[in-house]
This record gives structure tokens, C-alpha cells and sequence, in this order.
């Protein structure tokens, strides 16, 4: 899976003032992140101080997703450039690497 390959199956918008961030629209909040990723995909669970909901991580070679799982099941994804994966992982605190 890649940032293109993605950004292409949905649509997405510029997070304002964050750059290399899109948020996803278009679909409902019940669609999970699994309902995004190919099957070679993995996603990690993370909890943050930064942040009230659970947030997920999948990272691929040219950038990743960061998902948040709201306590009624409903979700919101953000697209992510390398550098804009980077930026709000420091952010939330959260020490992801693949290995």
C-alpha cells in the first residue's frame, strides 16, 4: 500500500495549518480502518495523553494513517505524508517505529 494508492480510493481534505495531513470525508464514521488498509497492512494500537480516543498507526513506505477509534465506535482518519506522520507522532507522544 502507498500514500498514492490510498489518497486515490477516497476523498480526502488538507487538514488546515497541518501540512502533509488529509482528513477523510465521504464515507461514514463506522468505517473502521480495516475497511481502508489491504491485507498486507498492519495497525498499531496507541493511547496518548494528547489525545481523548484511541489511536491507530499504519505506516508505509511513503507516509501512513493515523486513525482515531471514538469511544461510540465511530472513527476518523487522517492521511498522512512522511513528514506529516512524523510531526503529529512527536505530537501525540507516540514512540512508533516498525521495529
Amino acid at each position: 500500500m502507498t500514500f498514492d494508492s490510498l489518497y486515490s480510493r477516497f476523498a480526502w481534505q488538507p487538514i488546515r495549518d497541518c501540512p502533509g495531513r488529509f482528513v477523510l470525508r465521504g464515507v461514514t464514521a463506522t468505517v473502521g480502518l480495516v475497511d481502508l488498509l489491504d491485507e498486507t497492512m498492519v495497525a498499531r494500537r496507541f493511547d496518548s495523553v494528547h489525545a481523548k480516543d484511541a489511536v491507530w498507526v499504519a505506516r508505509f513506505d511513503d507516509g501512513g494513517v493515523i486513525s482515531y477509534q471514538r469511544g461510540d465506535g465511530t472513527w476518523l482518519h487522517t492521511l498522512c505524508t512522511p513528514a506529516g506522520l512524523e510531526r503529529k507522532l512527536r505530537q501525540l507522544e507516540i514512540p512508533y517505529s516498525d521495529s
